[in-house]
């Protein structure tokens, strides 16, 4: 019988979706979020890990107040696309006081809880983005 594999362990090996892990080309630089295997700048395939800085800016928001069905119980909350300091671009829920988010607003990302798995009640944890004060 083989052996089956646990869902969370084969998501916790994903670095990019806990610890903010990209690559960057080896050739000329270019940063990439999630990790790419080959430089769409320059075509190279020399890619190494490399782990984006944790803080950044709100360039855009909204206020969500329709949920998609499973998170109606969360409204509202809040998305942005938030720009890393290396020029990523990442979507993410922001958490904190929806009063003092604006185009420009530092953050910083941080590990939370997003939802819970039905009956079973497994927990799925990721990153969200903390205003900061």
């Amino acid at each position: 019988m083989p052996q089956r594999k646990s869902v969370p362990l084969a998501w916790r090996r994903f670095q990019a979706r806990y610890r903010l892990v990209g690559s960057k080309c080896k050739n000329c630089g270019k940063i990439y979020f999630p990790p790419k295997v080959f430089c769409k700048e320059c075509g190279s395939k020399e890619m190494e890990e490399y782990k984006l800085n944790e803080e950044g800016k709100v360039l855009t928001y909204t206020i969500i107040h329709a949920a998609p069905s499973g998170f109606e119980h969360r409204v509202p909350y809040c998305v942005g696309i938030i720009e890393l300091k290396e020029g990523v671009k990442i979507t993410g829920e922001i958490v904190g006081d929806f009063s003092k988010i604006k185009i420009g607003t530092k953050v910083k990302a941080v590990f939370r809880k997003i939802f819970e798995d039905g009956k079973s009640g497994i927990i799925h944890y990721g990153l969200k983005w903390k205003i900061v004060e």
